[in-house]
């Protein structure tokens, strides 16, 4: 066996990596929308020809973690595979976790007849079509949340099949922006291709394999390490949803870890069974969520980077009930279950983690995506016109201090939407965007405060609000505070009416919407003066 260089191992890590990095400049110089372009929405890796995991950019976790069930299934449905072709995929029972979440595949050939690397990107789409506008809708069936399309060739041979494209730019409120995000997305993988092609032709095809196997290897090592770390047992936490948005029951969802000496079993057994609305999320969103959990935890027990490929996942087994709203039978909906169930399922497992490892684990955060859609056409020059943003909050504080403020936490790793980008693209204007002060749970290190967004709509719009944590706040730690629970508001002339965590509603011109985000929980017991 060749003697692997742990200096070239470094290199080979952070080459793999800058593939993927480059490949998410690419898509967010070249995108159309605010969400993938102001918002980055969206995430970009590298796979081995066999569909492993191999590099991610630091980009979206509920992305990175899910996307290789993507891969697995364009290998399953569209093998054989030849230089230039392109898989797309959104079908969540397919592959995809979500339907904006829009994934292209691409293949990379060196030397053989089959692919020796895959390019991946996963992009949220502002509307894919469905019941209503930016395709997140209050759903009981996947068929109302948009267009589905299985693991099928966008491109084939490096032709572009002009009828699978039309067809999806059909089925969409605005097929101009929707085709220059996807024609973002491909440039995104010439990109891809290009640079993994300059690395093996200067290390060549044996050699790269060689390090990206051994990077894998290195993963997994550092990850049942840092479970060595851990005391061994059986840890139980139960967190809730607040409502599917159809009824006002409180959604369990249960995990039981058991560590035993270098593995991981994660158990969801007594978790609510599959809903009537659109919280139901597929098992690979499950899997994103526990992976990016344990990975937090790694790095605080071993105080230094933690490669994140499919070697992380190896020493987790994660067991998720069948029929479960983990693990729903299509035609479930399923659109808030990849923001808001993969949220809740964070808090779940560092929850259960706090109980192992008290001292490490910070209290929860927002535990919310507070999902905002909005669509209509413009009534000054009749443009159609779709959108969608996730809103920041508070974090949990921990051990080593206050949680931050007004950030995107767990699950999303987005930016905020400009006032200016937002107002420019859209008509409407932003009234208020700051901290909701007071809002982060107390304790010896405070929780961080959420955010106050206020948006007056200039022209009638439709807007669905998919949003939690309003009824209970984000649970504090070791004798600390919860965070304040988030509010929605309806504002029409001059009065103010409390709106649902998830509606869809008709605004009017000059309606104003306010979004009150959830502040994280606190830390610690805080001493009485």
């Amino acid at each position: 066996m060749a003697q692997i260089s742990p200096a070239t191992l470094s290199i080979f890590r952070h080459l793999f990596a800058s593939v993927a990095e480059e490949m998410g400049v690419t898509l967010e110089r070249a995108a159309y929308s605010p969400n993938i372009k102001e918002r980055l929405d969206f995430s970009c890796a590298l796979f081995l020809g066999n569909g492993r995991l191999l590099a991610q950019a630091a980009h979206i976790p509920v992305h990175l973690g899910a996307m290789p069930a993507s891969v697995q299934a364009a290998i399953q449905h569209c093998a054989p595979f030849a230089p230039g072709d392109v898989v797309i995929v959104n079908d969540p029972y397919q592959g995809g976790n979500h339907l904006p979440d829009i994934t292209l595949v691409s293949p990379v050939f060196v030397s053989s007849a089959l692919p020796d690397f895959f390019v991946a990107s996963r992009a949220h789409h502002a509307d894919v079509g469905g019941m209503a506008p930016g395709s997140m809708p209050l759903s009981t069936e996947i068929y109302q949340e948009g267009i589905i399309i299985p693991p099928i060739k966008l491109v084939e041979e490096g032709k572009r099949n002009n009828a699978v494209w039309q067809l999806i730019l059909r089925n969409v409120r605005t097929p101009a922006e929707r085709e220059g995000d996807l024609a973002a997305q491909l440039a995104a993988h010439a990109t891809g291709s290009k640079r993994l092609a300059g690395i093996i032709d200067r290390y060549g095809l044996e050699e790269t394999l060689l390090y990206a196997n051994a990077l894998i290897d290195y993963a997994n090592k550092l990850t049942r390490a840092a479970i060595q770390q851990m005391p061994n047992g059986r840890f139980t936490y139960t967190d809730y949803l607040d409502n599917d948005g159809h009824s006002s029951e409180p959604l369990p969802i249960t995990v039981t870890l058991t560590i035993h000496e270098d593995a991981m079993t994660v158990d969801f057994s007594g978790t609510a069974p599959a809903v009537r609305g659109n919280l139901n999320a597929v098992p690979a969103i499950t899997e994103s969520a526990v992976a990016y959990c344990v990975r937090c935890v790694a790095l605080a027990l071993l105080h230094s980077d933690l490669p994140m490929n499919q070697g992380a996942f190896l020493p987790i087994t994660v067991t998720i009930p069948p029929g479960s709203m983990l693990d729903p039978q299509p035609p479930h909906a399923v659109a808030a279950g990849n923001v808001e169930t993969s949220q809740r399922i964070v808090d779940v497992v560092f929850g259960a983690l706090a109980q192992a490892l008290p001292n490490v684990v910070p209290a929860a955060s927002q535990g919310t995506m507070n999902n905002l859609t909005f669509g209509g056409k413009n009534s000054q020059n009749g443009q159609v016109f779709a959108y969608y943003e996730t809103i920041g909050g508070g974090a949990g504080a921990g051990p080593a201090g206050s949680g931050a403020s007004g950030v995107h936490v767990h699950m999303s790793n987005t930016l905020n939407t400009p006032v200016e980008a937002l107002e420019y693209s859209f008509p409407l204007r932003v009234q208020a965007y700051s901290l909701r002060h007071g809002s982060g749970g107390a304790g010896e290190y405070q929780g961080g405060d959420g955010l106050v967004r206020s948006i007056q709509f200039l022209t009638p719009v439709t807007t669905t609000l998919t949003s939690e944590r309003r009824t209970q706040g984000p649970y504090g730690l070791q004798g600390g505070q919860p965070g304040q629970p988030g509010l929605n508001s309806l504002i029409r002339d001059g009065q103010a009416q409390t709106l649902p965590g998830k509606v869809t509603i008709d605004l009017e011109t000059d309606d104003i919407l306010r979004i009150e985000t959830p502040g994280g929980g606190g830390w610690g017991k805080k001493e009485s003066v």
